[in-house]
């Protein structure tokens, strides 16, 4: 009996164990096991968002104000829909405030860049922001500098 209940008092040590380890490692990756307190929905949509990942970050003027929950096509426009969860405290933003989607130097990840519009309504949470600037694709201005050169070439 003795080494039955050993047993046990071990199993739940290891499972303490594990239970504050897992704690641990959400706070220090700055995750949350109630992502959605204290934040809020904006939405924005792209004609590409090629690179742009899940959890990427949302910053204005260099600081983090939120991070991409979800990356979509929308069924009306056939844009990239990207669902922004924005931290508390952003509910000011201007209606003509400007997303862009950014990288990070010159190869580096993907993230929203959010500059500030200047009229006097605001988003509220929910609210779609719709000027908006697609991602810099390298391929795409490789392409046509390469067509550009053979077609030049052929004059």
């Amino acid at each position: 009996m003795k080494k039955h209940s050993k047993g046990i008092s071990v199993s739940l040590f290891l499972l303490a164990g594990l239970l504050a380890l897992l704690f641990l490692a959400l706070r220090v990756s700055g995750k949350s096991t109630s992502p959605s307190a204290g934040t809020f929905e904006l939405y924005a949509n792209f004609e590409g968002v090629a690179g742009l990942t899940l959890n990427a970050k949302v910053s204005m003027a260099g600081v983090v104000v939120g991070h991409v929950s979800a990356i979509g096509l929308d069924p009306d426009s056939f844009s990239a829909r990207v669902t922004m969860q924005m931290n508390e405290g952003m509910e000011g933003l201007p209606t003509d405030s400007t997303a862009s989607v950014l990288t990070s130097g010159l190869v580096g990840k993907k993230y929203i860049g959010l500059s500030m519009g200047k009229k006097t309504t605001l988003l509220s949470a929910g609210s779609t922001i719709y000027d908006t600037q697609s991602s810099f694709v390298l391929e795409d201005v490789i392409g046509k500098f390469l067509l550009n050169t053979v077609n030049n070439n052929d004059e």
